[in-house]
């Protein structure tokens, strides 16, 4: 499957300012597929180490004091020799603070061999910073690259082109159809590449059954860094808390007694490292947003649809025709979508009723509210309220209808709101 990695790994093996790589992102998105992929088409060969548990491999970078003498160890190690330019060198699960260490190394030399180092925990960043490295985020595929999985490229087109003009896009009941079918199935590749072959809906629950509960047990072998047992409850709980109507996390329905401070450091872990993707509410607006966050309420939510649509246990049916469920699934798409552009993405509660599903900041400076329309619900008027308390002169409405425009609001369908980072 093409990923949109593959047009970064490319510039990245061309810049001549290139420092090794380090790429990121939770377990079961792609990262080592992509990468070795890259390698096999752009490099005459390509070394693969998986650096867990691997002791001699640590031992290389934890004794060796030059880059020379650790390419002669690593070539060793591999049986293969390691040439400047004509390899890649991928050093997968990368944990071990020796081992960055040690490629730092090449980055303060600036050196022609080309590395890159994979992890899954986002927290790592913090051990890991450094000028000698390049970092790089991955996540599940979204839906600009679930429609070039299913050879879709042109719509893509046609909905960028919509949301730029305002006009209504021609294929708007195939989009929309295709925009279903990605959120019940997700974005994990695994799950993605099982649908494309034809797979029911059973068997693509059974993998993403299998990974959540990857997720589960690598919880406990990183006991060290988190409440393990706290952690699940929270990810279990999550699911539940989704479906009420008002989705903020409330710590007194994860049992009798329940208080903030047991599960706080839990809740952190899983939002870091993208395992949950933690939104805070604001209730006034001003410039930065992030001044007005409420650190005490929030919502979370999964950062992948096809788990949360497995962990609802529904059918197919039950999400195209219950609009609960199908707003609670939406919802949950445009919180990945938004975070996973990086934006500053909260929910807006005002001392009353008074709420939005969204509000961001964009990128000049500007605060932006998206509410999400509910059609079996009667027009809401909490965005104009918002709009005319605060003067705010853009506003979105995300929708199941076409792209459309009204008094300084634009209608945009569900299935372009990747577009909203353009």
């Amino acid at each position: 499957m093409e990923r949109k990695i593959n047009s970064f790994l490319q510039r990245w093996k061309k810049d001549n300012a290139r420092k090794p790589l380090l790429i990121y992102g939770t377990k079961q998105i792609g990262k080592t597929y992509s990468v070795l992929e890259f390698g096999r088409s752009s490099y005459k060969n390509v070394v693969y180490f998986n650096s867990e548990n691997y002791n001699e491999l640590i031992k290389v970078f934890k004794t060796e004091n030059t880059t020379d003498k650790i390419i002669f160890k690593l070539s060793l190690l591999s049986g293969e020799e390691i040439k400047k330019e004509g390899t890649l060198i991928v050093i997968d699960n990368v944990n071990n603070n020796d081992i960055v260490k040690g490629i730092k190394k090449f980055g303060l030399e600036n050196s022609d061999y080309h590395i890159i180092m994979i992890t899954s925990l986002k927290a790592n960043l913090t051990r890991f910073k450094g000028e000698e490295l390049q970092f790089k985020q991955m996540f599940a595929l979204d839906f600009e690259e679930y429609l070039m999985a299913k050879d879709n490229v042109q719509l893509i087109d046609f909905i960028k082109d919509s949301y730029r003009t305002n006009k209504p896009m021609p294929f708007h009941s195939v989009a929309l159809d295709l925009y279903n079918e990605y959120v019940i199935t997700g974005g994990m590749p695994e799950v993605v590449k099982a649908s494309l072959e034809g797979a029911d809906l059973l068997t693509l629950k059974a993998i993403q059954s299998k990974i959540r509960d990857t997720y589960y047990k690598d919880f406990y072998r990183m006991k060290n860094l988190i409440d393990t047992p706290r952690s699940v409850e929270v990810m279990n709980s999550a699911v539940y808390q989704l479906q009420k109507e008002n989705r903020k996390f409330q710590y007194g329905l994860m049992g009798t007694g329940s208080r903030a401070k047991e599960y706080e450091s839990s809740i952190n872990f899983l939002s870091i490292n993208n395992f949950l993707y933690k939104v805070h509410k604001v209730s006034d607006i001003k410039s930065p947003l992030t001044s007005c966050k409420d650190k005490d309420s929030f919502k979370l939510y999964f950062n992948d649809t096809g788990i949360l649509f497995n962990s609802l246990n529904i059918s197919r049916m039950r999400f195209l025709t219950d609009q609960k469920y199908k707003n609670l699934i939406y919802e949950n798409a445009v919180a990945i979508t938004l975070s996973q552009q990086n934006m500053n993405v909260f929910y807006y509660q005002s001392e009353g009723k008074s709420g939005l599903s969204f509000v961001i900041q964009n990128k000049t400076g500007g605060i932006v509210p998206i509410e999400l329309v509910n059609k079996d619900l009667s027009k809401s008027k909490s965005l104009g309220i918002f709009m005319r308390k605060y003067t705010v002169l853009e506003a979105i409405r995300v929708t199941e209808e076409n792209f459309n425009s009204k008094k300084n609001i634009k209608y945009i369908p569900i299935y372009a709101t990747f577009c909203l980072g353009m």
